[in-house]
């Protein structure tokens, strides 16, 4: 797949680049913070090849890719440098009127889902060596053990730079004076002044204001309550720091105030809140040990829908670090997603349907090791049961292991590939009980997914667009005019596999002989990049149009582009759009062909050519049934 070519057809759906505020991706997804929702075209978007869903929940316009996510989101950032930028810069945007739920959750998942690898790695690290351990394959007074142990704790003790760092984007504030500060909560005289002062009883004290004896490696709350006072703090430093020593004193007073704040209240208040969290987890698990992970390993398919999942991350991290273990949040996202691995697993072994069994087995199994989107959007919301199937394994599971009080260690992404982070303590218990309650919610979707499963033809007598009468699609003709004077030709002459095998859509293109863009259609103009090199333009009938001025020609920045309209203008057909300097863009070494694509041809029962040879603009071009 061209990702270059998919992450330019996802930017063109969701308004463009003027339209996004900030751009994180986890796993599976990209999560957009748009400017305004109503300029995305969303239904548009879930048909585009690639893009497995689209989900507005949480504060986040949020597009599943699935595994490939990372090799969407490269050429995405460099297509929007600014936004980039505006991540990692200083100050603060303008009021958001989100809702608080809303700002919370966006906020949360934006700076625990950048360290998520981090995490993950070091969460395997420690299951693989307590594997080694459980096995007497490496002895704990070993080098081996003791250097992989470090290696994995190196991600948990300085989790608050980590932390420091993404909160810092997250906050729009300067993420190496953020790092800094995280520094400071772990430098190793600090650690020796607390244990002194511990030892002595004798306060630890600057400016005579007294210091908590508090440990900050391996926290989460503090740092980021730091960085959050410290995205104000920052602002103010830049408006009275004089101009000719700005580059000094900015930074001076931004580290120095929120440095003293935080060892003073804000780091202390954070330490209480998480311990008040730990304390309460374990009177949870003391009244009522089996509710929440049944809880979780029901709904959280739905949490993870929304993205909401994401809230739920910090409680574990957090039970982890004051108490040693999580025996709420893992165990029952293990349940979760296993069995939506099992739920899938029994699409593909019921299933008739060869294109099904194939995503089904594919998505199941990634599920069953940790990552459920493949699964979630690809199989169990789009047929319904397996989803049922998957919630009533999850929720079994979660109680089972909540009932059997079973310990996270370690962390990691929840699936099989991770049961060695439940190693730990003095016995095997959690170990076992966790194999037992992940076997449980596997078998459990299976069978009721496996049953009530069936193929979209047996069930309600659905039918592929390509076996519907063309009655049942779109029978009003659409004449799109040819928007550039050239030669058309074949879309399969166009020396890129995007464009030439259809993957973007159906239609024709363009050798142009004059360097000038007018529109096709009576309509509107849904987005136009800065550099001018591709549009996106809605018929008003319907018809979506993209024409894409050259190959890769994204990568000249806008240079010999010159655009003449904007996004969300309305446009006749011959109305100039844009113009270019051909021969320089040849010049350049870049292929001036220019395929003009009907986006939504699902629409249609047929997108024929209605000319060859030479076109002229305003032409007939394209002939839509």
């Amino acid at each position: 797949m061209d990702y270059k070519k998919l992450a330019e057809e996802i930017l063109i759906k969701i308004g463009g680049e003027e339209n996004i505020s900030g751009l994180p991706h986890c796993a599976t997804r990209l999560r957009f913070n748009l400017k305004d929702e109503g300029k995305a075209q969303t239904e548009a978007l879930k048909k585009v090849n690639g893009v497995m869903g689209v989900i507005s929940k949480g504060g986040q316009y949020q597009v599943v890719i699935g595994s490939d996510v990372a090799s969407v989101y490269k050429p995405l950032t460099e297509m929007c440098e600014h936004t980039a930028e505006d991540e990692s810069g200083s100050g603060k945007d303008k009021k958001d009127d989100r809702k608080i739920v809303a700002r919370m959750v966006d906020t949360l998942s934006g700076i625990f889902t950048p360290i998520l690898p981090a995490i993950t790695a070091a969460g395997m690290i420690k299951a693989i060596l307590a594997l080694l351990t459980a096995f007497s394959l490496v002895d704990k007074t070993g080098t081996t053990y003791q250097t992989l142990n470090f290696m994995a704790d190196a991600a948990f003790y300085f989790l608050p730079i980590l932390l420091a760092n993404s909160a810092a984007k997250k906050f729009k504030c300067n993420p190496y004076l953020a790092m800094m500060l995280g520094g400071m909560l772990l430098h190793p005289d600090f650690i020796n002044m607390v244990a002194a002062s511990k030892e002595s009883g004798e306060a630890i004290r600057i400016f005579l204001l007294p210091i908590t004896n508090a440990g900050y490696s391996s926290s989460v709350l503090p740092i980021i309550l730091i960085v959050w006072f410290m995205s104000y703090v920052e602002p103010i430093a830049d408006r009275i720091s004089p101009k000719p020593v700005k580059f000094f004193t900015k930074p001076l007073i931004t580290a120095i105030v929120t440095g003293i704040v935080g060892l003073v209240v804000i780091g202390p208040i954070g330490t209480i809140i998480s311990n008040l969290i730990a304390s309460g987890v374990h009177s949870l698990n003391n009244y009522c040990s089996w509710l929440v992970p049944a809880l979780v390993g029901a709904f959280t398919p739905l949490l993870v829908m929304t993205g909401t999942h994401y809230g739920l991350i910090p409680i574990g991290i957090n039970n982890r670090m004051t108490m040693g273990y999580d025996t709420l949040i893992y165990p029952g996202m293990l349940g979760s997603n296993v069995a939506q691995g099992g739920a899938a697993l029994a699409v593909a072994f019921k299933s008739k349907k060869s294109e099904i069994r194939q995503l089904a087995s594919s998505a199941g199994i990634t599920a069953v090791c940790g990552i459920t989107e493949p699964a979630l959007y690809g199989i169990n919301i789009r047929f319904k049961t397996p989803l049922y199937a998957a919630m009533i394994g999850g929720g079994v599971g979660g109680f089972l292991m909540g009932i059997l009080n079973v310990k996270n260690y370690s962390g990691g992404s929840p699936g099989f590939l991770t049961l060695p982070s439940y190693l730990g303590g003095d016995t095997l218990t959690s170990f076992y009980f966790a194999c037992a309650g992940a076997a449980v919610s596997v078998v459990i979707a299976f069978i009721i997914s496996y049953v009530l499963y069936k193929d979209p033809q047996d069930e309600d007598g659905e039918r592929s667009a390509k076996d519907q009468p063309q009655d049942a699609l779109s029978t009003k003709a659409v004449m799109v005019a040819a928007p550039l004077t050239g030669e058309a030709v074949s879309l399969e002459t166009v020396n890129d596999p995007t464009f030439a095998e259809g993957i973007l859509g159906k239609g024709i293109a363009i050798q142009p002989s004059e360097g000038r863009v007018v529109s096709p259609v009576n309509g509107t103009i849904a987005t136009i990049f800065e550099t001018g090199h591709a549009m996106g333009l809605v018929s008003e009938d319907g018809a979506e149009i993209l024409i894409h001025v050259g190959l890769d020609t994204v990568n000249l920045k806008g240079k010999h582009f010159h655009v003449k309209m904007k996004s969300g203008d309305t446009v006749k057909v011959g109305d100039c759009i844009l113009e270019f300097d051909l021969e320089a863009i040849k010049a350049e070494g870049y292929d001036v062909i220019t395929p003009v694509i009907i986006s939504n041809h699902f629409n249609y029962s047929s997108v024929d050519a209605a000319a060859e040879g030479h076109v002229k603009t305003g032409e007939p071009l394209l002939r839509l049934h």
